[in-house]
């Protein structure tokens, strides 16, 4: 019998996602998911919606002052949930 070196699961599951081409799809609903880990739980008390668009990461917020606010922190913003996702999803963030 041969054996092969453990893979983990996380690896399995992402290369039969790539397999399928839907790796460009998964990763921009972890951008959403992951959204929340970025800007902390009282930043995401403001958030009502968020989806990626053709690399643009779309956020509806309800207070004008927080969006005011994120405008200053944009490319950080960008910059951090693409390296919690591990590639290059997002170009920009338009806040709503």
């Amino acid at each position: 019998m041969d054996r092969k070196d453990p893979t983990r699961v996380d690896m399995i599951i992402r290369q039969e996602i790539e397999k399928m081409g839907l790796a460009s799809s998964f990763d921009q609903h972890r951008v959403c998911y992951l959204w929340v880990e970025v800007v902390g739980p009282i930043i995401n008390r403001y958030t009502a919606r968020r989806w990626v668009e053709n690399g643009v990461l779309h956020v509806v917020l309800t207070s004008a002052s927080v969006k005011n606010e994120l405008m200053f922190q944009r490319q950080s913003l960008i910059d951090n949930l693409n390296k919690a996702v591990g590639s290059q999803v997002i170009r920009d963030i338009m806040f709503h």
